[in-house]
């Protein structure tokens, strides 16, 4: 039986293996692509919609048990994000 995760974004039950794990790191928001990281874990969906709805309802915050804002580092604007998400969606769905 697979292990099934819910995401923070849409509230959507999924398989572990089709969501990205999020961790803080020096108060940030990181990408656990390996599902490896230390500490507590946010589950999302690996789409730009999921962490966008993530963040304004202040998921994160939540699910992390943290009491201060959280964001994505600087360096992470929009265009990044979605090209990390994408390349996340073809490393899960095996292409190159």
């Amino acid at each position: 039986m697979e292990t099934v995760r819910t995401c923070v974004g849409c509230r959507a039950r999924a398989s572990r293996a089709s969501l990205l794990r999020v961790v803080i790191r020096n108060g940030e928001l990181v990408f656990d692509e390996r599902a490896a990281l230390p500490g507590r874990g946010a589950w999302v969906h690996p789409s730009p919609e999921c962490v966008d709805t993530a963040l304004r309802r202040r998921a994160f915050t939540r699910a992390l048990r943290v009491s201060f804002a959280l964001g994505f580092p600087e360096a992470e604007n929009t265009q990044t994000l979605e090209k990390r998400l994408n390349g996340y969606g073809n490393k899960v769905n095996g292409s190159k």
